[in-house]
C-alpha cells in the first residue's frame, strides 16, 4: 500500500511536516523544489523612497467594498 508524507530535508535530517510513518525504515523519493520556503532568501522589499508619503486611505479598510448581497449574486 503506498502512503504520502511531507517532510523537509535540511542539512542531512528529514524533519517530518504533520504526521510521520510508522514504520522503522521505508524506500524515500525526493522532489526538490526550487522555490521552498527553505531555500528563498530573507531579503526584506523596501519601497522606492520616491513613492513616500504618496499614498492616502480613502475609505474604511476593514469594511467591504461591496454590499454582502452582492458577494451572493451567484446563488
Amino acid at each position: 500500500m503506498l502512503q504520502s508524507y511531507e517532510a523537509i530535508y535540511d542539512h542531512g535530517q528529514v524533519k517530518w511536516i504533520g504526521d510521520c510513518p510508522l514504520v522503522g525504515k521505508a524506500h524515500v523519493i525526493v522532489t526538490v523544489l526550487s522555490d521552498s520556503p527553505t531555500m528563498v532568501s530573507s531579503v526584506k522589499r523596501v519601497p522606492s523612497p520616491r513613492i513616500a508619503g504618496q499614498g492616502k486611505v480613502l475609505g474604511d479598510i476593514v469594511s467591504p467594498a461591496a454590499a454582502v448581497d452582492d458577494w451572493n449574486c451567484l446563488k
